[in-house]
């Protein structure tokens, strides 16, 4: 893991929160809440955990990550943007018709992309077979997968959790941001996960509690899954739903809603 001082990573997750406002305001559409939430995870592991290199996508022993909640694509299009992958001119063609920049991460349009994510519950099973292919052909990578916490109540993901823990695959860590809002409200209102850690303990993984915010406590998370043997990590980033922007924190409105025109103005004066 490289470091790097605190305030360029603050100023890094500062800008990736302006490039989401103004992509989702241009397209009229997205989901700025969830992509909000996860800026401190991306900025952390593509600029300090993850060997990647974005001259060279295809890089065998490079790390992988995949956005489970491919929903949230801003955040990975304008950390990948930002990081060499793509473009950052073209950000704000979110959504339209022939962008790269589509409403789910797409390889077809992205090919540095690893995986083409959105169908909810199956990224964690995508992370297993790549974690697993690794260790069978004794490839260094490792694999980082981030899901929603509505995303967890789909039963295939605990039947990949079992898969995970039985094949001791400490090469795969799970993130998930633990925003604690879905699409149609509160996630405790709709299907409580509590007690979330005791769970995938029992299912056989090693546990992390972090403020999802917090840059020193995602380090010591990455620092501690790496350090994890004989069983896969899962991070569980306590986060806040639209972070960043005021009227945006902790309201279930923009799951997957765009700022007008004077909202977005609003959040990029608070981002300033």
């Amino acid at each position: 893991m490289q470091t790097r001082d605190i305030s360029e990573l603050q100023d890094f997750c500062k800008k990736i929160r302006r490039h989401i406002i103004e992509m989702i305001t241009e397209a009229k559409s997205g989901h700025p809440g969830g992509s909000l939430s996860a800026v401190e995870t991306l900025a952390v592991l593509y600029l300090e955990v993850m060997r990647h290199d974005s001259k060279n996508p295809q890089w065998k022993e490079r790390d992988r990550f995949i956005l489970g909640k491919g929903h949230a694509c801003p955040v990975l299009y304008a950390t990948m943007a930002e990081c060499g992958y793509t473009p950052v001119d073209q950000l704000k063609t979110l959504r339209k018709m022939g962008s790269i920049y589509q409403g789910h991460p797409d390889r077809r349009f992205i090919p540095a992309l690893e995986a083409s994510t959105g169908s909810l519950g199956q990224g964690l099973s995508v992370a297993i077979g790549m974690g697993l292919a690794a260790r069978m052909d004794g490839n260094p990578s490792r694999t980082y997968v981030m899901l929603g916490d509505g995303e967890i109540q789909e039963g295939q993901i605990w039947e990949a959790a079992m898969f995970a823990s039985f094949h001791k695959l400490d090469n795969i860590v799970a993130i998930v941001d633990y925003n604690k809002i879905q699409l149609d409200g509160f996630v405790k209102d709709i299907m409580e996960l509590e007690p979330l850690a005791d769970k995938w303990r029992s299912f056989g993984w090693h546990v992390v509690d972090a403020d999802g915010h917090d840059l020193l406590a995602l380090r010591r998370a990455f620092a501690e899954a790496e350090a994890t043997k004989g069983k896969p990590t899962v991070l569980l980033a306590h986060t806040i739903k639209g972070k960043g922007v005021s009227f945006m924190e902790n309201n279930p409105k923009f799951h997957g809603m765009a700022p007008t025109k004077d909202e977005c103005e609003k959040a990029l004066k608070e981002l300033a």
